[in-house]
């Protein structure tokens, strides 16, 4: 599987707005005991939450990233907000 840093950089911004919306609507809403929209945005949230870990170890992988690096990019999947600081400061294309 070869990924593109443009690739990475829209699973990890669709990874951030869909914590965003788990965080902004989804907990909210599960408070007054509305769940529906909890159940969609959890499993969207995980879906996309394993697909940018795995993404992002197969990323840094084929590009040699250093250990640092590569931590700092998954471990920002665990972290709100931190996958758009990942994507305008460590997944930025050379050009």
């Amino acid at each position: 599987m070869n990924i593109s840093i443009s690739s990475m950089r829209r699973i990890a911004l669709a990874e951030g707005v869909s914590f965003i919306l788990l965080l902004g609507i989804g907990m909210p809403l599960k408070t007054i005991e509305i769940f529906w929209p909890n159940k969609v945005l959890g499993m969207t949230h995980g879906i996309l939450f394993l697909v940018y870990v795995v993404c992002a170890w197969q990323f840094t992988r084929e590009n040699q990233w250093s250990l640092k690096n590569t931590l700092i990019l998954i471990m920002a999947s665990f972290i709100p907000l931190a996958p758009f600081w990942v994507e305008r400061k460590l997944l930025r294309d050379p050009d």
